[in-house]
């Protein structure tokens, strides 16, 4: 997976799933746009990648407003000229709690990271693509984008959305030379897991991720890492017949539900 002289722009990269794949991109060559509201993880990403001799600029955004987005595709552009690769990874957990209690703010807040998000990253990152004549994006959705999860109500809906976008926008692309696919983690081990514990028990946050791992086949939690690894495959000439596929990337989660199921039933 060789990247050297393409550019890969990755939403929600100051931290988690998004540092990855924007270091991991680095080492394989690619110059990196790191783009978080975070400006502390960002510039972070950003400092790391050109620790290792790599090529990175930060934008700080918010993926909700669309001149935020529009101004991370100029600054992509302005920088490096072009948007080879799109990983499209911003999102948020929202809280835990039953549908017939959820929070309608925090609802809100989830749906616009997660869906309006995505799809303004589409909408603005298409168009380059598009005149390129090629280009590969990949969102981040979710396990959760495939099934249910109890006291999850906005998350579930949100990935299952960008599943959705995900199969849209690669049809309509797919004669121009641009692929779009998603990746859907299982439970990965970064600051959002370990938040999911806290709202489950706060008293013993640690016993929540003892039954969660045991019920995921490989018995452990993935890695960013593991993600990324993913997303770089699916925006490389090794996936160039790929297009319009959810990749599940779980440990084997969804092959035995029903364990992991009952613990945020519990």
């Amino acid at each position: 997976m060789d990247f050297t002289g393409k550019v890969a722009l990755i939403t929600g990269g100051g931290n988690g799933i998004g540092r990855a794949t924007a270091v991991g991109f680095a080492k394989n060559g690619a110059k990196i746009v790191v783009v978080d509201r975070d400006r502390d993880g960002g510039e972070g990403t950003a400092g790391i990648i050109r620790q290792q001799g790599g090529n990175a600029v930060f934008v700080a955004a918010d993926v909700t407003r669309s001149a935020d987005v529009q101004a991370y595709v100029k600054a992509a552009l302005d920088a490096f000229g072009a948007i080879d690769c799109f990983h499209n990874n911003a999102g948020i957990e929202g809280k835990v709690a039953h549908t017939a209690e959820y929070d309608e703010d925090t609802f809100d807040a989830v749906m616009g990271v997660n869906v309006k998000g995505v799809f303004l990253g589409l909408r603005h990152v298409l168009p380059v693509m598009l005149r390129q004549n090629s280009g590969a994006i990949v969102n981040t959705a979710s396990v959760a984008g495939l099934m249910g999860s109890p006291g999850m109500s906005a998350y579930v809906a949100s990935k299952h959305a960008v599943i959705g976008l995900t199969k849209v926008a690669a049809g309509e692309v797919a004669r121009a030379g641009v692929r779009v696919n998603a990746v859907c983690p299982g439970p990965i081990d970064t600051r959002m897991i370990h938040s999911l514990h806290s709202m489950v028990n706060p008293d013993d946050p640690a016993s929540v991720g003892e039954r969660y791992q045991a019920g995921i086949p490989i018995g452990r939690y993935g890695t960013a890492e593991e993600i990324a690894n993913v997303v770089m495959f699916l925006c490389s000439d090794l996936a160039s017949n790929i297009t319009g596929a959810q990749y599940v990337v779980d440990g084997g989660r969804t092959a035995t539900p029903g364990a992991v199921t009952a613990v945020l039933q519990r």
